[in-house]
């Protein structure tokens, strides 16, 4: 069944708008699905094609005279020479929604854009399934364990493919294609050992020294890692919010995966049954939470408003949402019994914040949704109800 994507409608306005539309996200989110359907009479053409990318890097001007009414260029990191001549052409012809580009990974296509479109062009990202769009097409799981053993790539859902298998063959593609493209990396079962270590401490401050003592590289290559893993949608770091209420906070980033299911593999887990004992259940749910907070805007054309607030005597909320003048605390337990101290540490930081504060929610691993001593507390199914 096909699956609608929430960030169709924000991709049909911005065409007004703009005359250039760029789409960005992880390899197989979507992307090349969502420009294809939305713009079926445009002319697609793929950088991928290695004869495509060549007349694209070889004869720019013969390349675009191709398409006088506009394209799709999908994966247009590939030809980054392309840039300043589509900013001729748009200048030069007015209408807007003229080229769409899709790019999987960051790097390229913001220096393109920061050079020779800025301005010209709006960037929306696409990330993978949201519960709300696999609930729209009854694809939905179940079972939580499910939910978060299977991940949200559209293939896995959409192909109905066999979960772990098709995320060791796409962890293999993203090493060994854009990895290689971004950096220059020597051994990459190096980089590999590193990727699984970040999804062992996903939902977690984010210790670059550790982190790289245990993958047995410096610092400096850890850090430059870590920029990789972002730019090519694999992980999240979510900040600390910037308002200290008179408190000595943490300043460290917590590192989260956008996708449970891949972390899932990459710690080996292969049933849903694994997931019960699992040590790191309640980071694999968490991550779930705040990626389906991050898609919920994001899909819309927002940006990210996901923090985290946390003081050096170790009172902490695990995500914060909202402006800063209604700031939602949040609290994630994976339990299907909600303990006491969770409520507890959403009514320390109303009383902090005062004024500042939003409703505060509690979301669990049970199936229902209530209010309790003024605090809401939502079953992983209603998240994407609580999230607007």
């Amino acid at each position: 069944m096909r699956v609608t994507r929430t960030l169709i409608n924000t991709v049909r306005q911005l065409v007004t708008q703009y005359p250039v539309l760029a789409v960005t996200g992880p390899r197989q989110s979507g992307k090349t699905t969502l420009v294809r359907e939305t713009f079926p009479d445009r002319p697609y053409v793929s950088l991928e094609d290695l004869d495509e990318r060549a007349f694209a890097d070889e004869d720019p001007r013969g390349f675009l005279d191709r398409f006088p009414d506009g394209a799709v260029f999908d994966e247009v990191q590939r030809a980054p020479g392309l840039f300043s001549y589509l900013q001729t052409r748009v200048d030069r012809d007015g209408r807007m929604g003229l080229y769409v580009l899709t790019a999987s990974h960051r790097f390229g296509l913001l220096t393109g854009i920061s050079q020779s479109l800025a301005g010209r062009v709006a960037t929306v990202s696409l990330l993978p399934f949201s519960l709300r769009e696999l609930d729209s097409a009854n694809l939905a799981p179940d079972n939580l364990n499910e939910l978060l053993l299977r991940g949200l790539y559209p293939p896995v859902h959409d192909r109905a493919l066999e979960a772990s298998t098709w995320y060791g063959n796409y962890i293999r593609t993203y090493v060994e294609r854009d990895v290689r493209e971004l950096i220059n990396i020597r051994n990459l079962g190096s980089f590999q050992r590193f990727v699984a270590l970040c999804a062992g401490r996903t939902g977690q401050l984010l210790n670059l020294s550790a982190l790289a003592g245990d993958a047995g590289v410096s610092h400096t290559t850890a850090r430059g890692w870590i920029s990789v893993l972002e730019a090519g949608y694999l992980i999240h770091l979510v900040r600390p919010h910037h308002r200290n209420f008179n408190k000595r906070l943490v300043k460290t980033p917590v590192l989260y995966f956008l996708d449970a299911g891949l972390a899932c593999r990459l710690l080996r887990i292969e049933t849903p049954s694994q997931l019960d004992t699992h040590p790191l259940r309640g980071a694999l749910f968490q991550t779930w939470v705040a990626s389906e907070l991050l898609k919920a805007r994001v899909h819309r054309g927002l940006e990210s408003d996901l923090h985290f607030w946390r003081d050096r005597s170790g009172r902490e909320i695990d995500l914060l949402i909202g402006p800063d003048e209604a700031l939602v605390p949040i609290e994630v337990k994976s339990g299907v019994t909600i303990p006491s101290d969770a409520r507890r540490a959403i009514r320390w930081w109303t009383d902090l914040a005062g004024d500042s504060a939003g409703t505060g929610m509690v979301v669990y691993g049970g199936d229902e949704s209530f209010t309790r001593a003024g605090v809401r507390h939502v079953g992983w199914r209603d998240l994407p109800e609580a999230c607007g």
